[in-house]
């Protein structure tokens, strides 16, 4: 059987696929080329869905062994659950709902599958999960410079941009779909360059790329501003039309010469020049950043500062012309229940509700270690679904101390035995996208689009919301929404009438697949802004430590997602087999470090032995390891987040991950 469905997973693509499946197992995926950003090719990932769904959970389980051993013995739902929710009942009595955390993220992008479990927690009152990893600096970014979080359409940057800056992103790995409309923008004359610290697939399909040192982005961006402003190349109709705090912003450029910002960027002086000349006889800019690029302590101004950029040369004017970090602001769905948001607005008592806390203890998600080791009072429960945090959060050896705690109760939903399901007292065997419904948006294409099951489960494995639901029926919650099912979710979602989702109904979804969003043409979003410049951005350097003296980045690897396909031998092989740091010739030098050596990289957080690769793929002063990788592809079995720190960006609590400071030294065994 050949059928569409959406891919799940946190990318911006939101691809439509053409999946075969036998007998109920996935055995092929292929792009749809039906779909207009699709266009018939899945990336290399996604191909490898089936090998990844080989070693799926598909029972129920209750640890047997010491915690992190991961033996445990089968068991029935029925066992599970009972014990789950009595188990959970007795921490509720004893220490109210903020004993209980749910650590998730974007392990699906369906809107149910993925929020809607969190009714289940807002319920019963338990502290609520700031969900900060990867997208909340940039957006408070977005939002404070435009508001709401709205992109050129990709369909027409080949007709109309003419020259494309792709900012602190790997598009080709991480954004791939927009690679074809690059490939045309560029047969039609536009020409692409790539700003970013380290050569990557992106940098080689640039028509240029510009090395700068990490963090240093706001300094390169007001010193492009400077020669606009003194050249005359900005748009001072559109400025007054549609901007304000303009002058503010000019005053600060002023004071960054292209000469002052190589010094601290590390890009030449001349082609920073050259640069903001091309910008400002261009006009017709799209400018596409990154999430990446926030990952530093000062990563929200910097975005800003870079996000301001086509504002001044009125780009937004123009079709397919303006920046680009979502398009998740034009999904106007009706978000009041899921999730039980609704009830953080603080419901009243009633018989067999917990009364949700309107003050509800919040933990910001890069701080689990935190949390688990040193939060008054305690967190006594965790569920763990959509996320891996064993190896995505920060500050990897913490975790592992904390959840090495007896008197954690630690419950994992999860497709697959990750370093994190090791750790659970119980696990519980989580659908793949295809055997549940959902509905999904998108962050980087306007196409609404939903699932339909296209197999039973396999083995006892359940969606997230069913295990959710028959745990309230346990406790005796009865707070409606819990107990909806995925088409109830859906159909509360599209229940409003704003322009942009006329005519898209459930139905038409399930008849089509995917639908458009009935947006304006052209779409022009801040043609007429608002465009906030001040305040002005504020430059912040990501710095090196008197003992650390090297920069870290952990920018994405081009065949794993995240952690989601770890597991998969033959994509491990084909990135390399294992993590490899890579090291510029000038810095390796410097510690005696050689290409393919083993060598010690140490933070103040902890220490990870990798592999050298002597490189100038770099700039000096910086080092990187691409991918999240499983641990036990590692030479000393840890991950790369044993040397990242719970240190917060600027804007939006977010992460950090990209500019921890770090030495090198050479593994010289005996």
């Amino acid at each position: 059987m050949k059928a569409r469905a959406t891919c799940p997973l946190d990318c911006p693509d939101a691809c439509s696929l053409l999946l075969t499946l036998e007998e109920g197992r996935l055995v092929r995926v292929e792009g749809d080329p039906n779909h207009p950003v699709t266009r018939g090719f899945a990336c290399a990932k996604t191909y490898r869905y089936p090998e990844r769904a080989k070693a799926r959970l598909l029972y129920p389980m209750r640890r047997v062994g010491r915690k992190g051993e991961g033996r445990f013995e089968r068991i029935s739902w029925e066992e599970a659950l009972g014990e789950i929710a009595e188990r959970l009942k007795a921490i509720l009595d004893a220490h109210g709902g903020e004993a209980v955390l749910p650590y998730h993220y974007a392990g699906t992008m369906g809107l149910v599958e993925n929020q809607h479990p969190l009714a289940f927690f807002r319920a019963i009152g338990a502290s609520e999960l700031e969900e900060t990893i990867c997208a909340t600096a940039g957006s408070a970014a977005w939002e404070m410079t435009y508001g709401p979080r709205l992109a050129p359409d990709p369909e027409e940057i080949p007709e109309n941009a003419r020259y494309i800056l792709l900012w602190g992103i790997n598009s080709l790995s991480t954004n791939s779909h927009l690679t074809p409309f690059l490939k045309e923008a560029r047969r039609r004359g536009a020409k692409v360059v790539h700003v970013d610290p380290y050569e990557n697939p992106t940098s080689r399909f640039a028509d240029e790329h510009l090395k700068l040192r990490p963090g240093t982005d706001a300094a390169l961006a007001y010193a492009l501003a400077h020669v606009l402003f003194r050249e005359g190349w900005v748009d001072r109709a559109y400025l007054e039309e549609a901007a304000t705090g303009v002058e503010a912003f000019q005053e600060e450029a002023a004071r960054w010469t292209p000469q002052r910002a190589s010094a601290l960027t590390g890009v030449p002086e001349e082609a920073i020049e050259r640069l903001a000349r091309e910008l400002g006889e261009a006009k017709r800019v799209f400018v596409r950043v990154g999430y990446g690029m926030t990952r530093h302590p000062g990563g929200g101004n910097a975005l800003r500062a870079v996000i301001l950029l086509p504002a001044l040369l009125g780009a937004w004017r123009y079709p397919g012309c303006g920046a680009m970090l979502s398009t998740s602001g034009a999904f106007p769905l009706n978000k009041r229940f899921l999730g039980g948001r609704h009830l953080l607005e603080g419901a009243r008592p009633h018989e067999g509700y917990f009364r949700p806390n309107p003050q509800v203890r919040r933990v910001n998600m890069n701080r689990l270690a935190s949390a688990l080791t040193r939060l008054d009072p305690p967190i006594r429960a965790l569920f763990v679904f959509n996320s891996n945090p064993v190896v995505v959060a920060p500050d990897t050896g913490r975790v592992k101390e904390g959840l090495l705690r007896e008197d954690l109760f630690t419950v994992v939903l999860e497709q697959v035995m990750t370093e994190t399901a090791r750790y659970a007292d119980y696990l519980l065997p989580a659908t793949l996208f295809y055997e549940h419904p959902d509905l999904y948006t998108s962050y980087g294409h306007y196409y609404l689009s939903w699932n339909e099951p296209l197999a039973p489960p396999e083995g006892e494995a359940k969606p997230n919301t069913r295990v959710f639901r028959e745990l309230a029926q346990r406790l005796g919650l009865k707070e409606p929404t819990l107990y909806w099912e995925a088409e109830d979710v859906a159909r509360s979602l599209l229940d409003t009438d704003h322009p942009y989702l006329e005519g898209i109904t459930l139905e038409r979804l399930k008849r089509e697949g995917f639908v458009k969003l009935h947006l304006p043409k052209p779409f022009l979003p801040f043609a007429k802004g608002p465009v906030r410049f001040s305040p002005p951005p504020e430059v912040i350097p990501t710095e090196p430590l008197p003992d650390y003296p090297l920069i870290l980045l952990t920018p994405p690897a081009h065949r794993f997602l995240n952690t989601t396909y770890g597991n998969v031998r033959e994509l491990v092989e084909a990135e390399g087999r294992e993590p490899v740091l890579l090291i510029h010739p000038l810095d390796a030098a410097a510690r005696g470090v050689t290409d393919g050596g083993l060598v010690y990289l140490r933070s103040p957080q902890g220490q990870v032995v990798r592999k050298a690769r002597v490189t100038e793929a770099p700039i000096p002063g910086t080092v990187v390891l691409e991918g999240t990788w499983w641990e036990k592809w590692a030479p000393d079995g840890k991950g790369v987040n044993h040397l990242t720190s719970e240190r917060l960006t600027d804007l939006g609590g977010g992460s950090t991950f990209h500019s921890t400071p770090v030495e090198v030294e050479p593994l010289r065994l005996a």
